[in-house]
């Protein structure tokens, strides 16, 4: 994490550009690169502390050296066996020809502390009573009709098994509020979300007993926003009478396949620092009726969060029917990785096929339709099954109570207590006065009537989520068992789902890529802006730089936090929305972009100006550029071209890594005349390679110039590309369903593509053009991480196809018959096997950040950019569809196909391991990790280094050479997930705080620790606070909830960071 410049020289031309590298680094004590050298005994005290540490260093070095020499030993003779293995094995990481490098050599080794290894050999949830694994090797998927509930059973059951504990009923009304679907945000809060809260205020205050429930901050705020104190305080007393609840409170209910958890984290916090500001709330119950299929990554950050309680519904119907007959459906959910209890939380997985009032009150949609009182005849809705609801009254009150009741008994069979939840509600429900009347005043003649028939032994209520689970601890802590909860242990997760049939709901885990991609970058560029901007805070506030301070830029960044938090929404980055509500969220993200890399350009030039005091005279016209352009919010970013003059220009470099690294830099200038020199005069090696307009048209204006580093090995796998068609039966593919036709074709030409190869120092590239990609593939020739895998870059246009799918198949020969692993949202890995009793559309996964396969010697990985669907149809594969254009709707209610399509660039990396794996039985566990290497290249994939171009401006300020906030490299394992300058408790401001955010990664130690590139070690997890920074004292760490909700009641400065492997954990910070 560090930003650094240097300048270029040639000839008569000055050209200045900064590199971020090793070799800049190893001087960081002197970050403003004096031009006298220092008077003996004017070393400030941190720097001498720096020299300690470094001749500390170098002694650790020498205790090494005796390793490094064996490892070079061992490298000879892997180079000598790369010669007689062909170039599949090639470890040529030592041919060092004369003055091709620059850098002085790193230690070849990594330094592991062997504790750190012990978690990824010990761990799988061996401690689970329902692995997810099991349970699909055991459901025999063969879709019986099950009668009124198709999908199901008959249930029975005796009328006096509610003799000794009568059945508790809990009926929860609720409206569910899609941010964006077949309207846009803004026009659904317009014609309906402001009603229903409007609507709300006045009915729950007419009867004490009513009840509702709420969960969309986004909306929340939109309306607080425009409404007076009086509703204001009206809402106050419903939440704290209870009548009113906020249940999971993130800023959107999220998609669980596609979001990258940085971002869940993140629209989790807006939403409960919304909350605490504005109402004093803290949300305790989940609840996600609708996201298509289930992560565990959310069950952990909700029990992070301090939740103990969630709610999920949308699971393959053979997995419903399967916890049903075993009334495992409530369940405690624990990760695989958890070799204790301490991720459970408690789940209840709703039983029936959908959320809405016909599959809630019981397993007979016909009947639950007529508890459904919008739908009571002359209304705009009727229901399906052709019986209507009845309006109650004391004429028909018995029969039609005996009719409910007896589908909640039904309902509360497939579970083990008996307490029953029965949701009221569905989209955008009770928008409308008459519905407030019809549906509250219906259900209380109901219940009364029900409450007062003793031999009906049922106690029926409105009830919010959280009565419900309180009343179900109850039951549990009451059912007689000692300390053992009546409920199962859980591990895995909730994917592929399907509704019916062969429906499965995997063609939206690629559906509009374009704005997956376009959604990680501007993940990249919001931590980047968060981190920068609350540094440079905290240098302005120092010397008073009121210009910075007085900026719109703290506002700015929370509108990007929203704006993100909205396309996290499960019809947002799922690519299932209207064509125009896709322009809606994309401009929006477009927008924040623009403001981002301003904040970034700002807060950039404040923390590496000498003079402070000089940051006025040049923010105004946006000193620091960001390198890439983009134009529009649905075109590809552009390179801008640095116009080369006479005078000398800076180029600002950040890394937005915690760790050192080597990297290559790629920037475009307007001449190949160019030399680049670091900020004190050293010339560095640079590559300048021809920029391409066309196919085989060189730019006469730009220049591609990179800079030269260490040699790298790479490997040949094999690479192609394929086409689905979809079914020709009556259900096709859309945005939510993959039904293909049969299996892939392979993509065939009519005319030989066009071939550009181009070879340099640093890099080499071949780029193929077929009709409908433009497929790069690049080979770094660095001794950084960037030189141990392959670069693949695809830009895929299918504007003009019909009903195809494109997919990029690689081929090996590892033996991975038909396991293989895929990441739920960039946090862990979730083992996967290939089944035949299942369709081809039910093998695909998503794809956040990585998929792999392995065989004992052997991973091939797949790491990628951006979220899309993935599969491993056969041994030694990987595929990955990259683009979908169909022009149907699927029936799920988007009333459209996808034909939206845009040029969209996918970007990934292939990475070959050699592993050493000793006990082939471990293969067959739950629970699989990263190598290091591999997490670390998943991590400057999404986090790529920010290049700053200098406007032209004169005077030319004076820089330093470079300011890095971190004392040295945080260990290998542990992410800086986020610096989140956190609001001001009253106003629209910030305050001196920030959320400091760590994950350490659980990473698999059965792969060489050679040369890997990385620059950094592994310490347990621990760090010691006061050499954290570099620049700034810290005030206080006190440790917090993970959206900073909770405090634990001993919350107090701490000096150490303690993390267990896959801990995500929030700290408060403050620094000066």
């Amino acid at each position: 994490m560090k930003l650094s410049r240097q300048f270029t020289v040639f000839g008569s031309a000055i050209f200045c550009v900064v590199i971020f590298s090793l070799y800049l680094m190893l001087d960081r004590g002197h970050l403003d690169y004096p031009k006298s050298p220092r008077r003996e005994g004017s070393f400030p005290q941190g720097q001498l502390s720096m020299l300690q540490e470094k001749i500390d260093h170098l002694e650790r070095l020498l205790a090494e050296n005796n390793e490094i020499i064996s490892n070079i030993r061992d490298s000879v003779i892997n180079l000598s066996e790369s010669v007689e293995d062909g170039p599949k094995n090639s470890q040529g990481n030592f041919s060092q020809g004369a003055g091709s490098h620059p850098l002085p050599s790193q230690q070849l080794s990594l330094p592991i502390d062997p504790e750190d290894c012990l978690f990824a050999s010990q761990s799988g949830s061996q401690n689970s009573d329902v692995q997810m694994l099991d349970v699909y090797s055991l459901i025999p998927f063969d879709n019986p009709d099950g009668g009124v509930w198709k999908q199901g059973f008959d249930i029975t059951y005796k009328s006096y098994e509610w003799d000794t504990e009568p059945l508790q009923v809990f009926v929860v009304p609720h409206s569910h509020n899609d941010p964006g679907w077949l309207k846009t945000f803004d026009d659904y809060f317009r014609d309906k979300t402001q009603y229903i809260f409007n609507n709300m205020v006045v009915k729950l205050k007419e009867d004490s007993r009513r009840k509702f429930m709420w969960s969309e901050i986004s909306y929340l705020s939109k309306w607080w926003d425009v409404i007076d104190t009086q509703k204001k305080d009206a809402v106050k007393s419903l939440l704290e009478n209870g009548q009113f609840e906020i249940v999971t409170g993130g800023w959107v209910m999220p998609d669980e396949a596609g979001p990258h958890y940085f971002a869940l984290i993140d629209q989790l916090i807006e939403g409960h620092q919304w909350l605490e500001k504005n109402l004093g709330v803290k949300p305790q119950s989940g609840w996600s009726i609708d996201p298509f299929g289930h992560s565990p990554t959310m069950a952990y950050l909700l029990k992070r969060a301090g939740f103990s309680h969630m709610l999920i519904q949308r699971v393959h119907y053979a997995v419903k029917k399967h916890f049903a007959l075993h009334k495992t459906l409530e369940f405690f959910w624990r990760q695989n990785w958890d070799m204790g209890s301490v991720t459970d939380i408690f789940c209840h997985m709703m039983p029936f096929y959908s959320y809405d009032i016909p599959h809630t009150c019981g397993p007979d949609p016909k009947i639950c339709c007529q508890f459904d009182f919008k739908r009571l005849p002359g209304g705009r809705v009727g229901c399906p099954w052709g019986i209507p609801p009845e309006t109650i009254y004391l004429g028909n009150v018995q029969n039609r109570a005996q009719m409910l009741l007896d589908q909640y008994r039904k309902k509360s069979k497939l579970f083990r207590t008996k307490v029953v939840l029965a949701p009221l509600g569905d989209d955008f429900r009770y928008s409308e006065r008459t519905e407030w009347d019809q549906q509250f005043k219906n259900y209380q003649l109901l219940f009364d009537y029900m409450n007062s028939q003793p031999q009906l032994n049922v106690k029926i209520q409105f009830g919010t989520l959280s009565d419900y689970f309180d009343a179900l601890d109850k039951a549990d802590k009451n059912s007689g068992k000692s300390s053992q909860s009546v409920f199962p242990v859980l591990s895995g997760d909730f994917f592929t789902y399907a509704d019916r049939d062969d429906h499965y709901w995997s063609g939206y885990f690629t559906s509009r890529p374009f704005y997956k991609r376009m959604d990680r970058v501007m993940e990249s560029h919001l931590r980047t802006a968060e981190i920068l901007y609350y540094f440079a805070l905290r240098k302005a506030q120092k010397y008073k730089i009121s210009k910075f301070l007085s900026s719109s830029h703290y506002t700015a960044l929370s509108e990007a936090r929203r704006n993100l938090g909205l396309f996290q929404h499960h019809d947002a980055i799922t690519g299932t929305a209207k064509d125009w509500v896709v322009v809606d969220y994309g401009t929006r993200l477009f927008h924040s972009l623009m403001n981002l890399k301003k904040i970034i350009g700002d807060s950039a030039l404040l923390l590496i100006l000498k003079d402070k005091h000089t940051y006025d005279s040049y923010s105004s016209n946006n000193f620091l550029e960001m390198d890439l352009e983009q134009k529009s919010q649905d075109s590809l970013p552009q390179k801008n071209i640095i116009r080369l003059s006479a005078e000398p220009r800076y180029l600002v470099i950040y890394n937005p890594s915690e760790q050192d690294q080597n990297s290559v830099v790629s920037v475009y200038v307007s001449s190949p005349t160019v030399q680049v020199s670091s900020a004190t005069g050293i010339p560095v090696e640079i590559q300048v390679s021809a920029v391409w307009d066309t196919a085989d048209a060189i730019s006469q204006t730009a220049y591609e110039e990179m800079m030269n580093k260490e040699d790298g090995k790479h490997h040949v796998v094999k690479l192609e590309f394929s086409w689905y068609g979809t079914s020709n039966k009556k259900d096709k593919s859309g945005a939510y369903l993959f039904l293909p036709d049969r299996e892939a074709r392979l993509y065939g030409y009519t005319t030989l593509p066009f071939v550009r190869v181009m070879r340099g120092r640093i890099y080499s590239e071949v780029t193929s053009f077929f009709d409908h990609i433009t497929h790069r593939v690049r080979l770094y020739n660095i001794q950084g991480v960037e030189g141990q895998s392959v670069e693949i870059s695809n830009i895929v246009d299918i504007r003009k196809e019909y009903n195809r799918e494109i997919a990029m198949r690689i081929s090996s020969d590892i033996n991975s018959q038909n396991r293989f692993y895929t990441d739920l949202n960039g946090y862990q890995i979730q083992p996967r096997v290939t089944m035949s009793k299942l369709p081809l559309q039910a093998n695909v996964y998503p794809m956040t950040t990585m998929a792999y396969i392995q065989d004992a010697e052997h991973r091939l990985t797949l790491l990628s950019a951006q979220s899309l669907g993935v599969s491993s149809l056969k041994s030694g594969q990987i595929e990955v569809i990259m683009d979908r254009r169909l022009m149907q709707d699927d029936n799920r209610g988007l009333g459209q196909g996808v034909h939206d399509n845009k040029i969209t660039a996918n970007l990934f990396r292939i990475l070959l391991e050699k592993r050493s794996v000793t006990n082939l039985e471990e293969e067959k566990k739950s629970v699989s990790y990263p190598s290091l290497l591999s997490h670390i290249t998943s991590s400057f994939l999404n986090h790529p280094v920010f290049p700053m171009i200098e406007k032209v401006s004169s005077p030319t300020p004076q820089l330093l050479g470079e300011f890095s906030p971190l004392m040295s490299s945080l260990p290998c394992d542990i992410h800086l997930v986020n610096l989140r300058t956190i609001q001001s408790k009253v106003g629209h401001g910030h305050s001196d705080e920030a959320a400091f955010i760590l994950h350490r990664k659980g990473f698999d130690c059965q792969f060489p620790s050679r040369d890997t590139g990385l620059l950094c070690s592994t310490t347990q997890g621990k760090i010691l606070v006061q050499k954290l920074f570099n620049k700034f004292t810290v005030e206080s760490l006190t440790p917090s909830s993970l959206s900073l909700m909770h405090s634990p009641p001993d919350a107090r400065n701490i000096s150490e960071i303690n993390l267990s492997p896959m801990e995500i954990s929030t700290f408060r910070i403050r620094l000066r």
